[in-house]
């Protein structure tokens, strides 16, 4: 697949320099809409990202890869916020983000169901653990996680 070889090589590049700059590397797309292709950046830091943040990591990011080159067409290079329902995707976003309220999705059923929206607990023994709008618990694998996000509450 290389869509995911770019996402990996780009990440390699991206997190060295987004990390040095204070910011934190969310997620890197590379995606195909409407017949051109994006590279998609989504950096994050406590309080939020600004554009001087997204301009910084732009400015430093392209010549890295002009340089390095894993995308063999043109593109067009984003780097933003991951916005208020930001994606949750590494072990360690489970326990920063536990508290909040999140949206998963599973790769296969899970007790009976692969939608799940509730309080997030944290990450036990490679575990998920939800409180479900309902207030029951559930757990699930974090390798069956194949998306998670924060849930904005609108009161």
């Amino acid at each position: 697949m290389i869509k995911n070889k770019v996402v990996a090589t780009v990440e390699e590049l991206a997190t060295p320099l987004v990390t040095g700059l204070g910011l934190e590397l969310v997620d890197v797309e590379y995606v195909k809409e409407g017949g051109r292709w994006y590279l998609r950046i989504f950096i994050d830091k406590p309080g939020g990202v600004t554009l001087d943040d997204c301009q910084a990591v732009s400015e430093s990011l392209d010549p890295l890869l002009d340089e390095v080159d894993p995308i063999p067409h043109s593109y067009y290079l984003e780097v933003s916020s991951p916005g208020i329902e930001r994606p949750l995707k590494k072990p360690a976003d489970f326990e920063r983000f536990s508290g909040h309220r999140v949206q998963l999705t599973t790769f296969t059923p899970q007790h009976g169901q692969r939608k799940f929206t509730g309080r997030l607990e944290g990450l036990e023994d490679q575990m998920v653990v939800l409180t479900l709008d309902d207030g029951q618990e559930r757990r699930v694998p974090f390798p069956e996680v194949a998306t998670a996000r924060l849930k904005a509450s609108w009161l």
